[in-house]
């Protein structure tokens, strides 16, 4: 089994758009879209959902007001200004670190475990999907991450399936980093632009610290043939290869609008580009 995730330094890049494509080209595999906190692989592929699941993760504390003295300390020990008028928690500031509940002399704090989102196992035209969403405004979307990638992986495992491909987050953060532990390989898209550029690096160097392979493919290269060169040479002088270039082309903008993988109604050299960068994964780019 073959792990390959798509991830960028920024968003915009066309990284969902590549993942939705190695879908429709690959065999044998199970998706799983790693961007929690903005999901959109699903509007591509268009998932039944079959498991739904919720995900708890961080506590808010709550007061017992049968309990409640209303002795003042939580109000007095909290930074972070949780405890309102009335001895009541604002669960949006309340940031769970417990210490209310601590010096409460009546113990009539608890800390409550968060529903912070929820994780869905789906059938797709082109196989099974694990997916999530966070909730507004929730944190740890990096243990969200984790939780849908091993769900991924025990399902190819069981499944025997051949690959694992894997829609990753924007960035260089906590769930980047969550979606990188363990791949067999990190394809990084990027676009011919000074930031795209410079973010690319970014997290060309994350991988680089957790020893993942990685290849670069550059969307929409002939925007700025002349900054395609330079992310080239970089590429090169690194020693990382530059698995495809796909042109700009309104075919691929056009599939965004249907939501329809791009190498289902793409013609011609975008398609091909795709299909291109796709067969170099799979032998090992």
């Amino acid at each position: 089994m073959k792990q390959v995730l798509v991830i960028s330094g920024k968003g915009g890049t066309g990284k969902t758009i590549l993942t939705a494509s190695f879908a429709a080209l690959a065999k044998n595999k199970v998706m799983v879209d790693c961007d929690v906190d903005a999901a959109d692989l699903h509007l591509v592929l268009h998932p039944d959902i079959r498991e739904r699941f919720e995900f708890r993760s961080g506590k808010t504390a709550k007061i017992d007001a049968g309990l409640c003295s209303k002795c003042g300390k939580c109000a007095e020990v909290c930074r972070f200004e949780s405890v309102k008028d009335g001895f009541e928690i604002d669960a949006v500031a309340c940031e769970g670190c417990g210490f209310c509940a601590k010096v409460c002399p009546a113990g009539a704090i608890t800390m409550e475990e968060n529903i912070s989102g929820e994780w869905y196992v789906s059938d797709t035209e082109y196989g099974p999907l694990v997916h999530a969403k966070l909730g507004i405004a929730e944190e740890n979307s990096g243990k969200l991450v984790a939780k849908v990638r091993q769900a991924a992986k025990e399902m190819a495992e069981k499944e025997k399936r051949d690959y694992v491909i894997i829609d990753g987050p924007p960035g260089i953060g906590c769930p980047v980093i969550a979606s990188m532990s363990g791949v067999d390989v990190a394809v990084v898209v990027t676009e011919p632009t000074v930031s795209g550029q410079h973010d690319m690096e970014r997290v060309l160097e994350v991988a680089d610290h957790f020893k993942i392979k990685s290849c670069v493919v550059i969307n929409k290269w002939d925007i700025n043939p002349e900054h395609t060169a330079a992310i080239e040479r970089f590429c090169g002088a690194k020693g990382i290869n530059v698995a495809g270039k796909i042109p700009f082309s309104k075919q691929i903008c056009e599939s965004v609008v249907k939501g329809v993988p791009a190498v289902k109604i793409c013609a011609g050299e975008p398609a091909d580009a795709i299909t291109k960068v796709w067969d170099g994964v799979k032998n090992g780019a």
